[in-house]
């Protein structure tokens, strides 16, 4: 058991050290390793999962193409120029919901580069809104109605006899992540030196080149030409994520047994997989969105490399629990019975080595409610699944980096002393303190049960 362990362990780190597709093919020698080579039982893909991000990432790299992304950062864009002095609060605050909208936070490379040159031109130390809004881009994700890591929340714990749809799995995240990243930002509003202060800056402004390198060009997307074929995309798609979360609430409020007799209305997996796609086809046909330009786009590709990543981390991890449920039921009831809300340090920990959130969702909640966890314990403690700030190298904060043309936004020497590490922290636990407040003291009647 602990040398099939020890290959699981090491098909992730190694998958992770070359990037998020090669975690799903990694994953694989890991799973054809332990069927093969040690005889156990195959896991299930979760393939129901699988689907909602195919359709979601359809749909949202189309309103990519559409030109319809470009206008809402332009929206972003104009409300952090208006209100420089309070871009350390305002940036997270964009990035989080431009996630929270489309479901992935690979849709903030554009403003970031606009968040460092707002800041810098003001005078306002650019690390301290960019590495809240770093982290605020991947806090979104388990506040999105379309997201993997919500839908597999919800898809896993209906089928675990808790029975929570989308709009209560937000009514939680939603506060308690916000709560979160205002913590953060409110902790990094005087982070590090004062750039008239700081004498690493002041050294590269002396230099003629680096100054011009600063401030010779400004980052926008106000010169942008936004059609009203862009607009209607927009248009298309929120009305899309208003029908998901309708049918949701219609499923909130009703009961199993009177949906049966009042109509045939299907599963909420299978809701949003129809309305996805449809969104889709209507922002092609109706406003000449291109489905080339869509595959090229950085939001339709990431999201199928997090598909192949899912499904082979998801399929190991299954393969490996279960064929060793009860030897884990036996070693840790004591302690999750005890202490039912440490399961937030496995779900963080998990999160470092596999960085996707949905991920970590599929591949540990079934084991969590094995385990006999409640469900609004592990609703609670949600926003613990992400911890991949921990080691940066994810994609946003590699990039967040190299936007901040002032140097101030870092990895540090020791790798692990960079400039998202604190506001991560500090967002993570306070969101995870709140959630759980909210689920198991505020209102844990209302949270124990959905239906019935």
């Amino acid at each position: 058991m602990i040398v099939q362990l020890l290959i699981v362990l090491a098909a992730l780190y190694v998958g992770s050290r070359y990037g998020s597709l090669a975690l799903g093919a990694i994953s694989g020698i890991g799973l054809a390793i332990l069927v093969f080579g040690f005889g156990l039982k195959p896991g299930t893909p979760p393939t129901d999962v699988i689907y909602i991000i195919i359709a979601a990432v359809t749909c949202a790299g189309i309103l990519q193409a559409s030109g319809g992304m470009d206008w809402m950062i332009q929206v972003a864009e104009k409300m952090l120029r208006k209100h420089p002095d309070h871009i350390t609060f305002l940036a997270p605050l964009c990035t989080f919901f431009l996630t929270v909208l489309v479901g992935t936070g690979h849709v903030v490379y554009t403003l970031m580069p606009i968040i460092c040159d707002i800041a810098l031109k003001k005078g306002i130390r650019p690390e301290r809104p960019c590495g809240v809004a770093s982290i605020a881009s991947q806090v979104g994700i388990t506040c999105s109605p379309i997201a993997a890591a919500v839908v597999a929340f919800m898809t896993i714990s209906n089928a675990n006899g808790y029975n929570v749809a989308i709009p209560q799995i937000l009514m939680v995240t939603i506060p308690s992540c916000l709560c979160g990243l205002m913590a953060a930002a409110a902790a990094s509003y005087h982070r590090g030196l004062d750039l008239d202060k700081d004498p690493e800056f002041q050294k590269r402004l002396a230099d003629p080149e680096t100054n011009k390198f600063m401030f010779g060009e400004t980052a926008t997307t106000l010169d942008k030409t936004i059609t009203k074929e862009a607009k209607g995309s927009v248009y298309v798609f929120l009305t899309a994520l208003a029908v998901i979360v309708a049918f949701a609430c219609v499923q909130f409020f009703v009961d199993a047994d009177t949906l049966a007799t009042i109509s045939r209305i299907p599963k909420m997996n299978t809701i949003i997989q129809i309305i996805m796609i449809s969104a889709a086809a209507v922002m092609i046909v109706a406003f000449k969105a291109k489905p080339k330009k869509a595959v090229a786009g950085a939001v339709w590709q990431s999201g199928m490399v997090a598909v192949v990543a899912i499904y082979g981390i998801a399929w190991l991890a299954d393969t490996y629990f279960s064929n060793y449920t009860d030897v884990m039921q036996e070693g840790l009831q004591g302690i999750v019975a005890q202490y039912p809300w440490s399961i937030a340090f496995v779900f963080f920990l998990v999160s470092v080595l596999i960085n996707s959130q949905g991920a970590v969702v599929v591949a540990m909640l079934p084991l969590a409610y094995k385990l006999g966890i409640a469900g609004p314990v592990l609703l609670g403690v949600l926003p613990s699944v992400y911890g991949y700030f921990f080691i940066p190298n994810y994609p946003s904060d590699i990039a967040t980096v190299n936007f901040d043309r002032s140097g101030t936004t870092v990895i540090g020497k020791y790798l692990l002393n960079h400039s998202f590490m604190m506001p991560g922290l500090i967002c993570v636990i306070v969101s995870t303190i709140v959630g759980y407040l909210i689920t198991n003291v505020l209102f844990p009647g209302y949270f124990a049960s959905f239906i019935g």
